[in-house]
C-alpha cells in the first residue's frame, strides 16, 4: 500500500495548495491512501466543515487534528456526524466526535488511522496518551481486523514522540508527529517495523513563523506585549509530509522518506515512487 501523510495545513495558502496539488499527486503517484492533518486551516485556528469537505472533495480520505481542533465552534457539530474527521482519541469520554476509525483505501486495504495527542507543554492536557494508544491497537490489531495502522501524534516534546513511536514500534505502520510545523530529518523504519518521523512538518507559507505573519510574534518576543492579532501568513505554501509504502503482507513499512513541494524548502518526494 502507497500512502501519503500531509503535515498541519495553515490558513487558506495552506489548504488552496494542498487542494490544488493533491488530485495530481493521486494520480502521479498512485497513492492509495491519504491523510491531511487540517486543524489549523481555518486562519490558523481550527477547521470548519467547509474546509473539511473541500480537503475530502480533493482527495484526503482522512483529516485529522490536534489541539485546534475546537477553535472553530462548529467543529463540536459536525463532528459527531462526520467519519472521516477526527479529533484526539484522548479526549475525555463523552467529548464530541470520534478518535480513530478503520477505512478503505483505494486498494482495498483495511486502513486504521487514530489520532492522539502528547501531554508534555500541550494544552488542554488530555488522557495518557500511551495508554490510549494501546487501547486503540488493542481493539483493532494489525493483521487482524487492520491491514496497515496510521497514528497521528500531536505533540510538542520530540522525546514523547519518540518514545511513543518506539512504544509502538512492530504494532503499527506508522507513528508520524504533528504540530510544531518543522519538517524534521528523522524519518526511518524503527527496529520492529514501524515508520516513524518526528514531525511531518507544515502545509503553509515558510516564509513565516509557524506559518503566522512573522511581525507578531517577532514583537512579541522582543517587547512581550501583544500588538495585534496573529494572522496566518499568506504568501506561496510548501506542503510537507511523508510518503510511505506498507507491506500487503504485514502491514509494516518498507520504505518511507520525505515529501516536499513548494518555494521554499527543497523539494523531495520518495525517490521509490517513481
Amino acid at each position: 500500500m502507497r500512502l501519503l501523510f500531509l503535515g498541519d495545513m495553515v490558513g487558506k495558502s495552506g489548504r488552496t495548495a494542498v487542494w490544488e496539488q493533491l488530485p495530481g499527486l493521486i494520480s502521479d503517484f498512485r497513492l492509495d491512501f491519504v491523510i491531511v492533518n487540517g486543524e489549523n486551516a481555518a486562519g490558523g485556528f481550527g477547521i470548519t466543515e467547509d474546509i473539511f469537505q473541500t480537503t475530502l472533495a480533493s482527495g484526503a480520505d482522512v483529516v485529522t487534528t490536534g489541539n485546534h481542533v475546537w477553535d472553530q465552534r462548529e467543529a463540536l457539530t459536525f463532528a459527531a456526524r462526520e467519519d472521516r474527521f477526527l479529533r484526539p482519541a484522548n479526549y475525555p469520554k463523552g467529548t464530541p466526535g470520534r478518535g480513530s476509525g478503520v477505512y478503505m483505501a483505494r486498494n482495498g486495504a483495511r486502513v486504521l488511522v487514530a489520532n492522539i495527542m502528547g501531554r508534555v507543554f500541550m494544552h488542554p492536557e488530555l488522557d495518557d496518551p500511551f495508554t490510549s494508544a494501546d487501547r486503540e491497537v488493542a481493539a483493532c490489531p494489525l493483521g487482524e481486523q487492520a491491514d496497515a495502522a496510521i497514528f497521528d501524534f500531536h505533540a510538542e516534546a520530540t522525546s514523547e514522540k519518540m518514545c511513543f513511536g518506539h512504544f509502538l514500534d512492530g504494532r503499527v505502520s506508522l507513528v508520524v508527529g504533528t504540530h510544531t510545523h518543522q519538517p524534521t530529518a528523522d524519518h526511518q523504519i524503527l527496529n520492529g517495523g514501524t515508520a516513524y518521523i518526528t514531525d511531518a512538518g507544515m502545509c503553509g507559507d515558510y516564509d513565516s513563523s509557524l506559518g503566522m505573519e512573522k511581525e507578531e510574534p517577532l514583537s512579541r518576543f522582543l517587547s512581550k506585549v501583544p500588538k495585534g492579532r496573529f494572522e496566518a501568513a499568506r504568501g506561496p505554501a510548501t506542503i510537507c509530509g511523508v510518503g510511505v509504502d506498507i507491506s500487503d503482507r504485514t502491514g509494516l513499512a518498507e520504505r518511507i522518506a520525505p515529501f516536499r513541494r513548494g518555494p521554499r524548502l527543497e523539494e523531495t518526494a520518495p525517490s521509490f515512487w517513481n
